[in-house]
C-alpha cells in the first residue's frame, strides 16, 4: 500500500504571508506543496505566476505540484520548470496535444500529471496514461477555494484506478476539492493517494492539527 501524501493548498493561507505558511505546513510534515496557477480564461480567477513559485521556492525544500488551470499551458511550461516546479499538472480541457506537453514536462525533470474536471470523463485520457506520473482528479469544479465535494467523483476514481492497472508504470492518483477529514475517506478507499487540501487545513484554527487530523482519517481508510 503505497503512503497517503498530504498537499496543502496555498490558494486558502494568508497571501500576505505565504512564506509563513510554507514554513509552518513543511515543519507540521506536509508532503507536497500544492500551488494552483489560474488565468481568469480557463477558470473565473487570477492567482500566482512563475514570479511567485520562484519566489517561494527558496522559503521550503518540499516538492512543488503546480496546477495549471490555464489556457496555452505549453507556453507556460518552461516558467514553471525554470521557477522550480517538481509537479506540473495540466487540463485535459484546455491541451490538444497532451504528449507533446507531458513530455516537455517530463524533459524538464519535473513530474507529469493530466488535470480533468468533475464533468470530464477518465476514458478521454486513456490514451494519455503512458505519458503520465499521476492524474489529478477535480472533485469541485476548479476556479475558487472552499466550494463543496462532488460524492460522485468517487466512482470516478475507482474506475480511473481500474485503467491504470493495466499500464506498466506506476501513476498516482491526486484528489483536489472539498477535501476534508469526512470526506477524504471516500476518495482514498477509491484510490486516491495525494490529498490536496486547502480551507481543511489553512482555515482551522490550528493548520498542523487540521493535517494531522486529515492523515488520520485517510490512512485508516486506505486500500
Amino acid at each position: 500500500m503505497s503512503k497517503i501524501q498530504i498537499a496543502p493548498s496555498i490558494l486558502s493561507a494568508d497571501f500576505g504571508r505565504l512564506a509563513d505558511a510554507l514554513h509552518l505546513i513543511e515543519k507540521g510534515g506536509a508532503d507536497i506543496v500544492h500551488l494552483d496557477v489560474m488565468d481568469g480564461h480557463f477558470v473565473p480567477n487570477i492567482t500566482i505566476g512563475p514570479p511567485v513559485v520562484k519566489a517561494l521556492r527558496k522559503e521550503s525544500r518540499l516538492p512543488f505540484d503546480c496546477h495549471l488551470m490555464i489556457e496555452n499551458p505549453q507556453s507556460y511550461i518552461p516558467m514553471f520548470l525554470d521557477a522550480g516546479a517538481d509537479m506540473i499538472s495540466i487540463h485535459v480541457e484546455t491541451e490538444p496535444h497532451l504528449d507533446r506537453a507531458l513530455s516537455l514536462i517530463t524533459s524538464g525533470g519535473a513530474r507529469a500529471g493530466i488535470a480533468i474536471n468533475p464533468a470530464t470523463t477518465v476514458e478521454s485520457i486513456s490514451d494519455a496514461l503512458h505519458c503520465v506520473d499521476y492524474v489529478l482528479v477535480m472533485s469541485v469544479n476548479p476556479g475558487f477555494g472552499g466550494q463543496r465535494f462532488i460524492p460522485s467523483v468517487a466512482g470516478k476514481i475507482r474506475r480511473l484506478r481500474e485503467m491504470i492497472a493495466g499500464q506498466s508504470r506506476p501513476i498516482d492518483i491526486e484528489v483536489d476539492g472539498g477535501i476534508d477529514s469526512e470526506t477524504a475517506p471516500s476518495v482514498v478507499s477509491a484510490g486516491a493517494r495525494i490529498l490536496v487540501a486547502g480551507s481543511a487545513i489553512f482555515r482551522q484554527s490550528d493548520p498542523v492539527k487540521a493535517m494531522e487530523s486529515l492523515r488520520v482519517a485517510a490512512t485508516a481508510c486506505a486500500v
